[in-house]
């Protein structure tokens, strides 16, 4: 069973709702079956790549909200995700741009640990207050996780390799309606959008498992059939 989640490394709540899809798939029998595929998307692609700006900053820059009015929505965040376990660190964040950040994402799928990448990058932005935006923050995760650093640094300084799949992914969101991240797709048939609850996205889980795939199982366990080789009777 295929399931697509489309993200962004500055949001708090993609965060969240990476943490509560793993308590969700934890706790289920079929979770070996499960595949992940992380998708790029932007929330603001308007920042500077050179820029940084804190949360404080940017919520009064961009979003024109005064800094009590920021605290209480950022505090409420804070609950929130020490709910999912994480501890959220907004006074050290640094927002900049992070289509960089999903270049480093797309190699990290190229040797099957987008997942791992994910974690690294949510945890260098919201706990350790690292520069997302940074290469050399960058090719630091990267070897981190095992991947080369001259290829990290080549691919992140000079070339132009994922970019294409990069817009790709912001392309296929806008023509599924995705407006806002996480967005869940499950195998192809179910949206959820938003850092649900584990409890609910258990039950997502399990519906789309029971209609997409066990009667595909059930079917294959009597397939009668015949192929060159002869009829299966």
């Amino acid at each position: 069973m295929k399931i697509e989640i489309w993200s962004d490394v500055m949001c708090p709540f993609c965060y969240i709702g990476k943490k509560n899809f793993e308590q969700a798939l934890e706790n289920l029998p079929f979770k070996d079956e499960v595949k992940v595929e992380w998708k790029s998307f932007q929330l603001d692609p308007t920042l500077e790549h050179s820029e940084t700006k804190t949360t404080a900053e940017y919520f009064r820059e961009k979003k024109g909200f005064p800094e009590e009015q920021a605290k209480q929505m950022t505090n409420q965040v804070i609950q929130m995700g020490k709910a999912s376990g994480i501890d959220f660190n907004f006074e050290k964040a640094l927002i900049t741009n992070t289509f960089t950040a999903h270049k480093l994402l797309h190699l990290a799928k190229k040797y099957n640990k987008s997942s791992e990448m994910e974690e690294e990058l949510f945890k260098a932005h919201f706990l350790d207050g690292k520069n997302v935006g940074d290469i050399n923050t960058l090719v630091s995760l990267a070897v981190s996780l095992g991947i080369d650093a001259e290829e990290s640094k080549k691919l992140l300084q000079q070339s132009e390799e994922f970019d294409y799949e990069i817009n790709q992914d912001i392309l296929e969101a806008r023509n599924n309606g995705i407006s806002g991240v996480p967005f869940f797709i499950l195998n192809g048939k179910y949206g959820v959008s938003g850092a649900q609850p584990a409890e609910v996205l258990k039950n997502a889980l399990t519906q789309t498992y029971e209609e997409t795939v066990v009667p595909f199982k059930d079917n294959t366990q009597n397939n009668l059939s015949c192929d060159a080789d002869g009829c299966s009777i």
